[in-house]
């Protein structure tokens, strides 16, 4: 009588023991997958947001780790770019590169309704650099600039004191990187004729300073580095910025005399810097 309850309790403990073995692989199973999904949505996002893949429709897939690249590119370069992209997300083990080089082949063109997310975001940054330079421009007090940007093409509208504080708007926004082209359409107009609500963005630093009280050295520092950062035509991770009593010192290797020429320049134009010392910014 005893025999088929033990046999009973040894089927049921084989049955929920089974059963737990096959939750933990569904678990197992459903988490990888969720992984994966993750790791081609993170891939082919950076694609998106890359200037030089985002118009080639790479396709992305990804199991257990591993990533399969698909689709046409114009070069080596970018065939290689894109696989290292892949490589450097996380959980990404292995890389099967199977991105055809072809020059013939031709980037998709879009239509502004089908302008990517990488495209509008690169815009939406390129227009938020440029007006973040004018802002801190210690020359550029009389703008009241109103800044566009489309396909990497600036626009600048508003108004302008003088001739030189237009041109010099127009040559910030130029030297942005990744700008193509400006279109300038300042107006000029005199100071006096502005409405004061009208002109060009004035943070609280700025305020401080019309008041005659001094710009700290730490915000003079920060608007420099990201100046250089924002800029195209020079290094701006290769330069080191420090600030001592509105002295700015640039420090570091740059490639040329006149990126050397063009970091002092951009240095100088920043709100509350006296002087530029580039004694050890050589090249």
């Amino acid at each position: 009588m005893n025999k088929h309850p033990r046999h009973f309790f040894k089927v049921s403990a084989l049955a929920l023991a089974l059963a737990t073995s096959s939750i933990a692989v569904i678990a197992d199973t459903t988490t990888q997958g969720l992984n994966d999904a993750r790791q081609e949505t993170r891939i082919s996002t950076t694609y998106e947001l890359n200037p030089y893949l985002r118009d080639h429709n790479l396709q992305v897939t990804v199991e257990d780790g591993k990533a399969t690249l698909t689709g046409n590119v114009t070069d080596d370069v970018n065939k290689a770019l894109a696989k290292e992209i892949a490589q450097g997300v996380e959980g990404i083990n292995s890389v099967e590169n199977n991105i055809v080089v072809d020059a013939n082949h031709r980037s998709a063109e879009r239509n502004n309704a089908e302008r990517g997310f990488g495209e509008r975001i690169e815009d939406a940054s390129i227009s938020a650099a440029v007006k973040a330079k004018l802002m801190w421009s210690k020359n550029a007090e009389g703008l009241a600039t109103d800044v566009a940007t489309k396909n990497r093409r600036v626009t600048l509208s508003g108004t302008a004191n003088s001739e030189a504080d237009s041109e010099l708007a127009e040559r910030l926004a130029a030297n942005t990187r990744n700008v193509v082209s400006v279109d300038n359409q300042l107006r000029v107009e005199g100071a006096a004729n502005q409405p004061q609500d009208d002109r060009t963005h004035k943070d609280d630093q700025s305020v401080m300073a019309e008041a005659g009280e001094s710009i700290s050295d730490g915000w003079i520092t920060t608007k420099v580095k990201s100046t250089l950062l924002y800029s195209s035509n020079v290094s701006g991770t290769d330069i080191e910025v420090s600030t001592d009593n509105g002295v700015v010192s640039l420090k570091g290797v740059v490639g040329s005399g006149s990126e050397h020429a063009l970091a002092v320049e951009l240095a100088q134009n920043v709100r509350g810097v006296k002087s530029v010392q580039a004694n050890e910014l050589s090249y």
